[in-house]
């Protein structure tokens, strides 16, 4: 059964399908050499989940913030600084959005009710200072500052998501979490030869499209 059916129209339905379809194709290129074709079948997952937001009414934010990682991922199929400065910029926008959607759309009040959420905001937050502390004296010179700030930007998401009732869209966005900081270990802490590429970048993928595609079931269907 599709998620939308009895809901929304047939073109949210289909959208949906077409998201997932492309996520799946992707998956196996993650290993080939950046192309185009890579790089649209890397793009199209999310951009469609954007689309998916747009046509089912979904909040305006949602939308930014989807379509804001779709610009993000386009970026990172290409080679060069230049490109992977535009994905982290792209990315922290999208992460800006989703947290004032969920600041907005959540309450503060869960904390008091539920103190596994307080306790998880914690475990986020000393994960995250630590890694960075890992991170930081391997960056490349200038990237100490936008790091750092990327980082604060994926935590406040990740600690505005407890604010919602919605289980799945907090499990949404520690799966981008996660995926986020596979990637940064691939990029700033692996060697070129390691054989923990071969799962790394599989595992980066499934992550962040299982995670975005949770965060936006989770709103939409809300």
């Amino acid at each position: 059964m599709m998620p939308f059916e009895g809901g929304l129209a047939g073109t949210a339905n289909g959208t949906f399908v077409l998201s997932v379809v492309a996520a799946a194709l992707y998956l196996p290129m993650t290993a080939r050499p950046l192309s185009w074709r890579r790089m649209v079948a890397k793009t199209a997952g999310v951009a469609l989940l954007a689309v998916l937001s747009f046509v089912a009414g979904g909040p305006w934010l949602l939308t930014l913030a989807l379509a804001l990682s779709a610009l993000g991922d386009a970026c990172l199929a290409r080679e060069g600084e230049g490109a992977f400065m535009a994905g982290l910029a792209s990315f922290l926008g999208a992460h800006l959005a989703y947290a004032v959607l969920f600041a907005g759309a959540g309450s503060a009040d869960l904390f008091a009710d539920e103190l596994w959420r307080l306790l998880v905001a914690l475990a986020m937050i000393a994960f995250a200072g630590l890694f960075y502390r890992r991170l930081r004296p391997v960056l490349p010179a200038g990237m100490a500052v936008p790091v750092a700030v990327y980082v604060v930007a994926i935590l406040a998401m990740g600690v505005t998501a407890l604010f919602l009732p919605a289980l799945v869209v907090i499990v949404g966005a520690v799966l981008f979490m996660a995926s986020d900081a596979i990637l940064a270990t691939e990029r700033f802490l692996l060697a070129e030869a390691s054989a923990h590429r071969r799962w790394s970048r599989p595992a980066v993928w499934v992550l962040y499209y299982a995670g975005q595609l949770a965060i936006t079931l989770g709103v939409l269907l809300a």
